[in-house]
């Protein structure tokens, strides 16, 4: 096993599990919370872009977890359409 080898493993674990938290509030707010002002999706929309993107990062240095840092961009870039359909 590679020194560090588990904290990396760690790290990874983490990242996806805030990246997925950090989606499914985005997702929960937007669907149930229909009443939330311009200025509150927009701070939630950013949060949950920053999240993914930093998360699309650590997968990024670490072979084999290609396709889970593309979720993460992908998600981040949903968000960022999605501001983009605001006024």
């Amino acid at each position: 096993m590679e020194p560090g080898g588990g904290e990396e493993q760690e790290l990874l674990r983490r990242k996806g599990i805030v990246c997925a938290e950090v989606c499914d509030a985005t997702c929960r707010m937007l669907s149930e919370q229909n009443n939330q002002d311009e200025a509150g999706l927009r701070v939630q929309l950013e949060w949950c872009r920053a999240a993914c993107l930093e998360s699309a990062h650590v997968f990024d240095r670490h072979p084999g977890a290609e396709r889970t840092a593309e979720a993460c961009r992908a998600a981040a870039r949903a968000c960022s359409d999605f501001m983009a359909t605001l006024g």
